[in-house]
C-alpha cells in the first residue's frame, strides 16, 4: 500500500509538470522507492542518433550510449523486462558507465516503456538492489512495469509539448528575423535581445518557466515594422515628426498581430511587442504606461533592445563604445529604464558584453 501510495503522490507531480526533466527527475525517483534500489535512471532513445540517452543519472553525469549497447539497449530493442542478479556474468553488460563513474554494478532491473502507437522508447533501469548483493524480486519487477506503463504516456505527452514549443518559437524567431531584415539589421539582432532578455531575466529572479517564456517570444518585439514604410524604416538621417509618429506605430501593431491568440507563448510576445517602448517615466509610446504599469516583460525587453541597439551599426549611425553606452544607462536609469534592472544590467554589463560577443554580427 506504501509503494501504491507513492506511486499516486508521483502522479499527481508529473501531471503538474510541463517540462520533461522534472518529470525525469520524478520517474527516477518514483523507480527507486518502488524497488528499493541504490539508483535509478530514466532512459530515452533517440531516433537520429541512434543513442540511448538519459537526463537522469543519479550520482552520475548524463550520458548517452550506442541504441544496441547494454541491458538498456536489448530492453527497448526488444520490449522485454530484464531482472540481472550479476550484472558482470553477463556479456551483454557495457561496463564502460562503471569503469568511468567507479561504481560496481551488481543486480539490475530494466523495464521498457511504449508510446501510444505500441513502440518501445525508453526503459527505467533500477540498479543495485539495497541491501547491495540482494536481488530484485518478480514483485519489484511489477511494481516498476505498473510505473513504465504511465511513464510512457506522461513523457511522450511532454515531448510532444516540447516539440510544439520548439516549433513555435523557431517560427517566432524566423518572423522576428523578417522583420529586422526590412530595416537591415541581422538575424543576429534577435537572437541577442533574447538572450539578454533571458539573462536580465535571471538576474531579476524571475521563474526560469517565465525567463523561458520571455527568451522564446522577445524576437517579435519589433515584428510591427514590417508594415512601417522603406522611406522611414531605411532612412539614414533623423527622422522628422511626421515620421516618428508612424514609425511609432508598429508597437500598436505588433501587438494587433497576437492578441487575439490564447496559447501563453504568444500572449508573451504581444506584451512585448507593445510595451517594449514604454518608458519608466510615463513619456514613452503607445499608451505613456509608467513605472510599474509597464509589465516587468517590457521592461526586461526595453534594455535588451536599445543595449543591442546602441551597440550596433544602424544606417542612421556608428555603433558606440562600451563606456557611451554605459553612460547611457546611468543616465536613463529611473527616466527610460527600471532602476532596479538597469542597475543589475550595469553590475553584469560583462555577462551581456560577452553575449555580444558571442553572437556578434561580424
Amino acid at each position: 500500500m506504501d509503494k501504491l501510495t507513492k506511486i499516486f503522490e508521483s502522479i499527481a507531480v508529473i501531471s503538474g509538470e510541463t517540462e520533461l526533466e522534472p518529470v525525469l527527475v520524478e520517474l527516477a525517483q518514483l523507480g527507486k522507492d518502488l524497488a528499493g534500489a541504490d539508483r535509478c535512471t530514466v532512459w530515452l532513445h533517440d531516433e537520429v542518433s541512434h543513442e540511448n540517452w538519459t537526463l537522469v543519472a543519479q550520482g552520475i553525469e548524463p550520458i548517452r550510449i550506442p541504441a544496441d549497447s547494454g541491458f538498456v539497449g536489448v530492453s527497448i530493442q526488444q520490449g522485454e523486462s530484464l531482472r540481472i542478479d550479476d550484472a558482470y556474468k553477463d556479456d551483454r553488460f557495457n561496463r564502460s558507465i562503471d569503469e568511468k563513474t567507479g561504481y560496481r554494478t551488481y543486480s539490475i532491473l530494466t523495464v521498457p516503456f511504449q508510446n501510444a502507437q505500441g513502440i518501445y522508447f525508453g526503459a527505467f533501469q533500477a540498479i543495485n538492489k539495497l541491501p547491495v548483493g540482494t536481488a530484485f524480486s518478480k514483485e519489484d519487477q511489477q511494481l516498476i512495469q505498473l510505473a513504465a506503463t504511465y511513464a510512457g504516456k506522461a513523457i511522450e505527452a511532454r515531448l510532444l509539448h516540447n516539440e510544439l514549443l520548439k516549433t513555435q518559437q523557431e517560427m517566432i524567431e524566423i518572423m522576428g528575423q523578417i522583420g529586422e531584415s526590412r530595416s537591415k539589421e541581422t538575424s543576429n539582432h534577435v537572437r541577442r535581445v533574447a538572450l539578454y532578455s533571458y539573462e536580465l531575466a535571471k538576474l531579476a529572479g524571475i521563474p526560469k518557466k517565465q525567463r523561458d517564456m520571455l527568451r522564446m517570444a522577445s524576437p517579435m518585439h519589433d515584428i510591427g515594422k514590417v508594415a512601417t514604410p522603406d522611406a522611414i524604416l531605411l532612412k539614414p538621417g533623423r527622422l522628422n515628426d511626421e515620421e516618428y509618429q508612424v514609425m511609432k506605430e508598429h508597437a500598436a501593431i505588433g501587438y494587433e498581430v497576437f492578441r487575439h491568440s490564447k496559447r501563453d507563448l504568444l500572449q508573451t510576445a504581444a506584451i512585448i511587442a507593445h510595451q517594449h517602448h514604454e518608458r519608466w517615466d510615463g513619456k514613452g509610446y503607445p499608451n505613456q504606461l509608467k513605472g510599474e504599469q509597464i509589465h516587468i516583460f517590457g521592461r526586461i525587453t526595453a534594455i535588451a533592445d536599445v543595449f543591442d541597439a546602441l551597440g550596433s551599426a544602424r544606417v542612421y549611425k556608428k555603433p558606440w563604445s562600451d563606456e557611451e553606452i554605459l553612460l547611457y544607462f546611468q543616465q536613463q536609469a529611473g527616466f527610460q529604464f527600471d532602476p532596479q534592472l538597469t542597475d543589475l544590467f550595469l553590475r553584469h554589463f560583462d555577462r551581456f558584453n560577452e553575449i555580444r560577443t558571442s553572437y556578434s554580427d561580424v
